[in-house]
């Protein structure tokens, strides 16, 4: 995801500050602050939405806490259930019942994977997934604009930056495409897609701006 946005947001904008003849200079110097700021809200980003589901978790863990403790033969009838949707018979799941009854650290275990489908998250993942896409949003957002460092006119830059680019996307597509277990030249041509549309979105706009 870090890398994906992170090719296509500042293609976008290089792109269209390029449109409006703008200096390669100043278009480096925006396209530098974009990453900067997408970077970092991209990483907050993973971090909360790790950390919201860290906080479900926790809150689920002490209702059904709770319960087994208020309700336990409420809890152990739902243990059956659970048992029963895998084809086992009560004589069979019964004695698994007791044993959970008598160890309540493994009962609520039990409860949070196969009753809710969660799975306790580890405590350093937040911190890992932010830092993940952050750099990832980095190392994507340069690739457009390393053009732009080398070449002063935006003009110019703008077209070697959209062949860097659609090489990148085309390649970043095909080894998305492979992990995912997606048709990787399908997912590559996809991604490149994307990518064309915005920066030709950005660029076009700007003409018709200046144009005015």
């Amino acid at each position: 995801m870090g890398v994906s946005d992170g090719l296509t947001v500042p293609f976008a904008l290089a792109a269209g500050l390029s449109g409006a003849s703008a200096p390669s200079s100043l278009v480096l110097t925006a396209g530098l602050a974009e990453v900067a700021a997408g970077a970092i809200s991209m990483g907050l980003g993973g971090y909360l939405a790790t950390q919201s589901e860290a906080d479900h978790y926790k809150r689920e863990m002490k209702r059904e806490q709770e319960e087994i403790i208020t309700v336990p033969d409420t809890e152990a009838a739902e243990i059956g259930e659970i048992m029963s949707q895998y084809g086992l018979e009560p004589h069979v799941y019964g004695p698994v019942i007791d044993g959970l009854r008598r160890n309540p650290q493994a009962w609520l275990d039990f409860m949070m994977r196969f009753e809710l489908g969660l799975e306790k998250p580890d405590p350093k993942r937040a911190l890992q997934s932010a830092f993940t896409i952050a750099l990832s949003y980095v190392i994507g957002g340069l690739v457009p604009l390393l053009p732009y460092m080398f070449i002063s006119t935006a003009q110019n830059a703008m077209l070697t930056s959209v062949g860097v680019t659609l090489a990148a996307l085309l390649f970043f597509g095909y080894i998305k495409g492979r992990f995912t277990g997606n048709r990787p030249f399908i997912s590559a041509v996809q991604t490149a897609i994307i990518g064309a549309l915005a920066s030709a979105a950005a660029y076009g706009m700007a003409k018709a701006v200046q144009a005015r």
